[in-house]
């Protein structure tokens, strides 16, 4: 068991989620208040998974909760790519979420690797 404030991509996801939320203030609701509503909920997701699964008493319980985080940033980089071929947000928008959610995938996978190899 451990912090999660401590980790990096914990730190790092937390800023997507944040960058997210406020990328999703921006956009006008009325019609588009499911993706909204979808984009926040599944950013939110890869922090807080990442949360608690450090805190479950195995390395291999907290690698199953990375494994939903690293989901989650395919499930929000989709629907931001939905959202810039729409013409919701910028194309600029996406690429951005897009370079900070590639990046968590690689410290999630990363940080996977290393938990299966100090769990042998």
């Amino acid at each position: 068991m451990q912090n999660y404030r401590r980790l990096s991509v914990w730190r790092k996801a937390h800023a997507v989620a944040l960058n997210v939320h406020r990328l999703t203030e921006r956009i006008p609701s009325g019609r588009n208040a499911g993706l909204v509503n979808q984009l926040r909920r599944a950013a939110l997701s890869i922090p807080a998974n990442i949360a608690e699964g450090s805190s479950r008493p195995t390395d291999k319980d907290f690698a199953k909760f990375l494994h939903i985080a690293f989901a989650s940033t395919t499930e929000v980089e989709y629907h931001l790519e939905f959202a810039a071929a729409a013409l919701i947000i910028p194309e600029h928008e996406f690429r951005h979420r897009q370079s900070e959610l590639v990046e968590v995938r690689k410290m999630l996978s990363g940080l996977v690797r290393h938990l299966r190899q100090t769990d042998r």
